[in-house]
């Protein structure tokens, strides 16, 4: 087991995909600080790892607060005698569109992504730092903060924003030795059963069957535990040498996202002026230099297709 003496903190790690990431890190040999909101989920998502062999203790807290990650590492600490892995998972959705997104529905989502990311990789590098570790960092991303998608302003900022610091802190973190990733899963999740376009690899899912693999490879569409192996992988000692990346999960695919370049660049003498940019707005912005921009899903095969809703 490649993670063997290791110890890592799972934030949001009671159910779903963290739950699912918390027990392949046990499984590989890791003790595990399962968190969640919850007393009673996180107690029985210890209980779970415990059954199969693993070692894991909870700390229950609202992920956000300089308090709450604070607790997660003394809680590593004081269970296991350290901390070598965290994996920021903890999240909440409250998705509207613009006009109808409240403040408190932006500030909500923020907190636990954005900020609880932010506070608890704060507070583990400062502990790796203090101990002289060369720890681990896998942040959770989305695809939705990688090209947006409808109703999700205030998520696709945090999903968004977590890449955008996990590329600073590789460069922050590199002389100590710590790696800091973060994984773009594409999976069944509380989420994506209320979405009919994926009604049957949910169903599928649920029944304890393989999805079809239009999802599984086209689409690159899974499971939880399809993420968690990926996961494991950047806690170990062998991606050592990887830092700084967005890495995408999912069904049989894996993807390393790009940063963001210049799609074209053009040059005139003077600069671009008004005048400049409206005499040759044709030619620069066209259909071949404007970018795409949210989720683009394939059609589905007409087997795939989600059953019409029943008449009323």
């Amino acid at each position: 087991m490649s993670l063997s003496g290791k110890v890592a903190i799972v934030t949001g790690s009671g159910q779903g995909l963290g739950l699912a990431y918390a027990r392949e890190l046990a499984r590989q040999g890791a003790a595990v600080v399962i968190n969640d909101v919850n007393a009673e989920t996180a107690a029985q998502a210890v209980a779970e790892i415990e059954a199969d062999g693993g070692r894991a203790t909870a700390v229950v807290a609202p992920v956000g607060s300089t308090e709450a990650a604070k607790a997660l590492v003394a809680g590593a600490v004081e269970a296991f005698g350290g901390l070598d892995i965290l994996v920021t998972n903890a999240g909440i959705l409250r998705d509207k569109s613009l006009l109808k997104m409240t403040d408190e529905d932006f500030d909500l989502v923020i907190n636990v992504h954005l900020k609880g990311t932010f506070s608890c990789v704060r507070e583990a590098f400062a502990y790796f730092k203090d101990n002289n570790v060369q720890g681990r960092i896998i942040t959770i991303g989305s695809p939705t903060g990688q090209r947006g998608n409808f109703g999700q302003t205030n998520y696709a900022a945090a999903k968004a924003g977590i890449v955008g610091m996990v590329r600073t802190w590789a460069l922050e973190m590199k002389k100590a030795g710590v790696t800091v990733n973060s994984v773009i899963p594409v999976a069944a999740t509380a989420m994506t059963k209320t979405v009919p376009y994926f009604q049957k690899a949910v169903e599928a899912d649920e029944r304890g069957e393989a999805m079809p693999s239009f999802f599984r490879h086209e689409l690159g569409f899974g499971t939880a535990d399809d993420v968690a192996g990926l996961v494991a992988f950047l806690a170990s000692d062998e991606a050592a040498n990887i830092t700084g990346q967005a890495i995408g999960a999912g069904g049989d695919r894996l993807q390393v996202w790009s940063h963001p370049e210049a799609a074209t660049t053009e040059y005139r003498d003077g600069g671009w002026s008004y005048e400049a940019l409206r005499e040759n707005a044709g030619e620069l912005f066209n259909g071949d230099t404007l970018q795409s921009y949210g989720e683009e899903f394939l059609p589905l095969p007409e087997e795939l297709k989600p059953e019409p809703a029943p008449a009323r």
